[in-house]
Parts: structure tokens; C-alpha cells; sequence
């Protein structure tokens, strides 16, 4: 009988539940479709129980990282962003636990390598950019929809 809440066993050879996770949501990923438990069994091509990959599913689903639709008698999940929208999902929720966000972020960054804060430098500029180009846009949407305005 095989049971799954025996404590892990460093000579069994059994993956902690985060190794499972992350395996899981790696076949998930690479799929690039739903799956419904049986598939994601099968997928691994590990010896796991059916209610073990159903738990670990249920897992990642209440952690928001999957979604689910109902498929016959089961559910079939995917994830809800790629890899590393998931990081910046981790980083954002550890950043929205703390009071002083200016402080986190302040020492975020004075830790990065100079390549990083480089890069991390440009986004912020691209994304100002890009979100004046989207303002300058609206105003001209909202500019020629005034009466006067129309363009024949």
C-alpha cells in the first residue's frame, strides 16, 4: 500500500513536495496545454499515486500559480504565466508582506551586479516610454472623438 504522508526518507529516493511542484508545473509548462491529472501522471513518468499528483495540483491551484477548467469527471489545469512571470509573482508577494516597500526595494536594488541594474534601468525608462506613447494615444483617441474634431 502505498502511502503518501510518510515522513520523507533521505535513501527512499522520494522528491520533497516543492520537487514536486516544480515538476509538475515544469510538465505543465511544457506541454503548453491543459492536462488533467492522469496526463500529468503519465507525463512525469514517475511511479506517483493519482491522489499525490491531484494534491499537488490542487496545491499550485490554491496558490493561484494554476488554473482549472472542469474536463469530463476532472479538472484540467495550466499555468497561469510562464516561468518568469511566476518569479516576478514570488517577488511582488514578498514585497506586498512588508510595511516599509521603499526600504525593500532600496536594498533590491543596491544588491544587483552593475549588468542588472543596467538593465533593470532601461525597463523602467522603456516602460515610461511606452506608457507616455499609450497617454499620447488615448489623448488623441479622446481629441478626435470631440465634436468639430471628426475626420471625414
Amino acid at each position: 500500500m502505498h502511502v503518501d504522508s510518510a515522513p520523507p526518507d533521505e535513501n527512499s529516493g522520494r522528491r520533497s513536495a516543492g520537487e514536486l511542484e516544480g515538476a509538475v508545473l515544469a510538465t505543465l509548462q511544457a506541454a503548453g496545454v491543459p492536462l488533467s491529472p492522469g496526463e500529468v501522471r503519465d507525463r512525469l513518468g514517475a511511479d506517483l499515486a493519482y491522489s499525490t499528483v491531484v494534491t499537488i495540483l490542487s496545491r499550485l491551484h490554491d496558490k493561484g500559480v494554476l488554473e482549472r477548467r472542469k474536463a469530463g469527471r476532472a479538472y484540467a489545469y495550466t499555468p497561469v504565466t510562464d516561468e518568469p512571470g511566476l518569479a516576478a509573482r514570488r517577488m511582488a508577494r514578498v514585497l506586498d508582506g512588508e510595511a516599509d516597500r521603499e526600504a525593500v526595494l532600496a536594498r533590491f536594488v543596491s544588491g544587483l551586479s552593475e549588468g542588472d541594474e543596467e538593465l533593470l534601468r532601461r525597463m523602467l525608462a522603456n516602460r515610461e516610454t511606452l506608457a507616455n506613447r499609450e497617454t499620447l494615444a488615448n489623448r488623441e483617441t479622446l481629441a478626435n472623438r470631440e465634436p468639430g474634431n471628426r475626420e471625414t
